[in-house]
């Protein structure tokens, strides 16, 4: 009961799916708007599925998927509006 593979292939090919993770952009692997998304699962449930409760937290969501998926598509950000005039 060897944790060692025996055809020196599988070796090679767990060293090779090693690498490929190491060498992937993060955003493939880990989604940096998932505790928004909590936040607004955790909204329903304290409201019980009432969606008009938490649309703060639906729109917070949006905003971090939508900024997340412009970095990964290249497009600039867009300054935001200042309310003062």
């Amino acid at each position: 009961m060897s944790s060692e593979p025996k055809d020196p292939s599988q070796a090679d090919s767990a060293v090779w799916d090693k690498q490929t993770r190491r060498n992937k952009s993060t955003s493939e692997f880990y989604d940096p708007c998932q505790e928004a998304a909590q936040r607004s699962y955790k909204c329903l449930f304290r409201n019980g599925g009432d969606k008009s409760m938490c649309g703060e937290y639906f729109q917070a969501y949006r905003d971090c998927k939508q900024a997340w998926t412009d970095k990964r598509r290249g497009v600039p950000s867009k300054p935001k509006e200042s309310t003062s005039e």
